[in-house]
């Protein structure tokens, strides 16, 4: 049976954060789990969820329907764990995944740092895109190198 979408295709961080995520080499976005994933390639490994959840029982589980799940440089992992916008996503985080609330507080899309994000999926990319999509991300700049326009 598959999953059911969990996501809304007109969901305005998701639109920013397509943006951001399918500028990288190769990237594409496919649904998995109802959500999106963006990925290295068609066949390629996850850099990047959109939506996500606490795990536990479904009175403590917490939903984040704007969360991003990615793979940070392991320098960065400490330093993001004491950043009141992450949480533990379930099912990632024995590979050593975190999520970011993109809405955390209320925040509004445009209110999101997007290159702080595109920062982040850069990290995430690397770890999983392998040699030649990663040098082909450092002869382009990548998006988190370029910078991003507003809105």
């Amino acid at each position: 049976m598959p999953h059911p979408i969990m996501f809304d295709d007109d969901d305005p961080y998701l639109v920013r954060l397509r943006r951001v995520a399918l500028e990288f080499p190769d990237a594409e976005e496919q649904v998995g789990h109802g959500r999106p994933q963006f990925r290295a390639g068609a066949s390629g490994k996850v850099f990047a969820v959109y939506g996500s959840g606490t795990k536990g029982p479904a009175a403590t589980r917490v939903m984040y329907p704007h969360g991003l799940v990615l793979l940070p440089d392991e320098d960065d992992r400490l330093a993001l764990a004491a950043d009141p916008r992450v949480f533990v996503p379930a099912y990632y985080v024995p590979s050593g995944w975190i999520g970011i609330d993109l809405a955390d507080g209320g925040t509004a899309p445009e209110d999101v740092d997007w290159q702080e994000i595109a920062e982040l999926l850069d990290a995430s990319y690397r770890q999983v895109a392998g040699r030649s999509r990663v040098a082909r991300l450092d002869a382009d700049g990548g998006p988190a190198a370029r910078g991003l326009s507003p809105a």
